[in-house]
C-alpha cells in the first residue's frame, strides 16, 4: 500500500505567535559555520535571550515606525532577542547585540539585518507546526533559515547564505534551553 505525504505550508498568525511564545527564555546556542566552497569552519557559542512581545508594545510600535507602516499597532506580535557570542576555539568574545522581530501577515519585520544595521523584512511560512522557515533578501544576498522547536528544551536552526545563486555559507545550530 502506498501513502502520499502532503506538506502544507502555512502563514497563520496564531502559529507565529505561539512559536515566538514557545521560543521565549534563555538558550545556549552552539553553532558551526561552513564557508563554501572551501569548507572552512568556525565554531561559535552564544547565550541568547528571547522575550515575547505583545501587539501594541513600545518595541513593536517603534519597529512599525522604522518600516513606515501606516498603523504603528499593526504588528500582531514579536520577539526581542539579545545575544552574546564567543569564538569557541579562541575563547574570544565574538559579538553581542540585540534585534527586534515583528509580524504582520506573512512578513517578518526586523530592526536590522544579519549583516547590516538597517531594517529588513523576511517572508515566512511554517513547513510544519513547529518549523518556521524564513527568506530574507538584501544587498544581493539571500538568507534562507529554518528554525525548529524540538520539545520545549531544544531548537535547531540552519541558515544558508547565497549570492548570485551561489551558496556562500551554511550555519548549523543546536540550541538548548537554560532558563
Amino acid at each position: 500500500m502506498t501513502s502520499l505525504l502532503k506538506i502544507v505550508q502555512t502563514t497563520d498568525e496564531s502559529q507565529i505567535s505561539e512559536f515566538f511564545r514557545e521560543s521565549g527564555g534563555k538558550w545556549r546556542s552552539q553553532r558551526r559555520y561552513y564557508t563554501l566552497p572551501e569548507g572552512e569552519t568556525k565554531e561559535i557559542e552564544s547565550i541568547v535571550t528571547i522575550n515575547f512581545l505583545e501587539q501594541g508594545c513600545d518595541e513593536l510600535q517603534k519597529l512599525a515606525q522604522m518600516h513606515d507602516l501606516p498603523d504603528t499597532g499593526s504588528l500582531i506580535c514579536g520577539a526581542a532577542v539579545i545575544w552574546e557570542s564567543t569564538d569557541v576555539p579562541k575563547t574570544k568574545k565574538e559579538s553581542q547585540g540585540s534585534t527586534i522581530f515583528g509580524v504582520m501577515g506573512n512578513i517578518l519585520y526586523r530592526d536590522r539585518g544579519f549583516a547590516i544595521s538597517k531594517p529588513v523584512t523576511a517572508q515566512y511560512y511554517f513547513s510544519s507546526p513547529k518549523t518556521l522557515c524564513l527568506r530574507t533578501e538584501y544587498n544581493g544576498s539571500v538568507f534562507e533559515e529554518e528554525l525548529k522547536l524540538i520539545g520545549n528544551k531544544y531548537r535547531t536552526r540552519q541558515t544558508i547564505i547565497s549570492r548570485a545563486g551561489e551558496q556562500l555559507m551554511i550555519g548549523q545550530y543546536l540550541e538548548k534551553r537554560i532558563d
